[in-house]
């Protein structure tokens, strides 16, 4: 038999001899410095805008705040995502199946890389992967702008809200219409404000573009 020569192990053999079990069940790349917070876009879409089936007051405006957040969202590395809906028939009064309508507006047109949730639900966690989408990334501050007012960003809020994540809602980014209930008629801008006063009250923090590009450094 042949003599082997002996075994002389390396320091990195000698450093991995002494890994824990802790130590080897740890991921290879942490999310420690990955940011934690996403930009929601909730149905900014072609026919909640002027000549289209559902026009919102101050629509135009709004997506030009949500195109500004979105921008400053791109260029801070945040998660980005889209919220798009339609409804499951075609005889629905507007975002009907694969119509330009139901398209999101070019203002705030999504790149290949960002999360795009179609829902058919008033509430943009309902039968998605909304929250799949912000867990896997391990979101806990959400940025919520979009439309309505007083229906789809009023639920997205208070459900995120519920769900624990940290609610900042910029509301001149956001869009509502005229109302009626019972005989009174109500202005865009009185539905608006109703709204945002409830989820200012205890779902959300409430901030202007302007505020929250400055207080991002953004601005």
């Amino acid at each position: 038999m042949v003599d082997q020569p002996p075994l002389h192990r390396s320091e990195e053999i000698e450093d991995l001899a002494h890994l824990t079990t802790e130590d080897i069940n740890k991921p290879l790349v942490t999310n420690e410095s990955k940011s934690q917070r996403a930009l929601l876009l909730v149905d900014i879409q072609n026919d909640y805008f002027p000549n289209g089936k559902w026009t919102l007051h101050g629509m135009e405006a709004a997506a030009d705040n949500a195109a500004r957040l979105l921008a400053a969202a791109r260029t801070a590395g945040d998660l980005v995502v889209h919220i798009r809906h339609e409804f499951p028939t075609a005889d629905a009064p507007f975002f009907t199946p694969g119509s330009k309508g139901a398209e999101i507006h070019e203002k705030v047109q999504n790149r290949e890389d960002e999360d795009v949730v179609l829902k058919n639900q008033v509430n943009s966690f309902r039968d998605t992967k909304l929250k799949e989408i912000l867990d896997r990334n391990g979101i806990r501050d959400l940025v919520i702008c979009g439309a309505m007012s007083h229906m789809c960003v009023d639920a997205v809020t208070r459900a995120a809200n519920d769900f624990g994540y940290k609610c900042v809602l910029i509301h001149d980014a956001c869009a509502s219409r005229d109302l009626e209930f019972n005989g009174v008629q109500v202005p865009a801008e009185y539905a608006h404000a109703a709204f945002m006063a409830a989820l200012g009250f205890a779902y959300a923090k409430l901030v202007s573009t302007e505020e929250f590009l400055r207080e991002n450094k953004h601005a």
